[in-house]
């Protein structure tokens, strides 16, 4: 990698999105309301970076009062597909995941 270079996925929230996203347009209160523990912070450095990279695209809707909507760019799409096979997988694992993590934590807190 490049120095500077930042990686493309670098957070939590970011797949999360282009999955609402492939949908369709979402307004930013819909993606929050869809992103459950997302800070309002989050979800805008989230889309801004999304939106640096291409992935999606704003647009301000002339309506009144003013809409904006966020919607994946060809690029995004791309993404998506090629993302899908992560987010089904995280999906089917979700508990088993969450089993594993609290008995790690049982572990670890019975150690010390």
């Amino acid at each position: 990698m490049r120095s500077g270079c930042r990686p493309l996925i670098e957070d939590k929230w970011s797949l999360h999105v282009i999955s609402m996203l492939d949908a369709g347009p979402r307004r930013f209160s819909e993606l929050k309301r869809g992103l459950d523990g997302v800070s309002q912070r989050m979800l805008t450095v989230t889309l801004r970076n999304l939106e640096r990279d291409g992935i999606l695209v704003r647009t301000v809707l002339e309506v009144m009062p003013p809409h904006v909507e966020y919607q994946l760019t060809e690029m995004g799409v791309a993404l998506h597909e090629a993302v899908k096979p992560m987010i089904a997988w995280g999906r089917e694992n979700v508990a088993e995941v969450e089993r594993s993590r609290a008995a790690y934590d049982t572990r670890t807190v019975a150690e010390r």
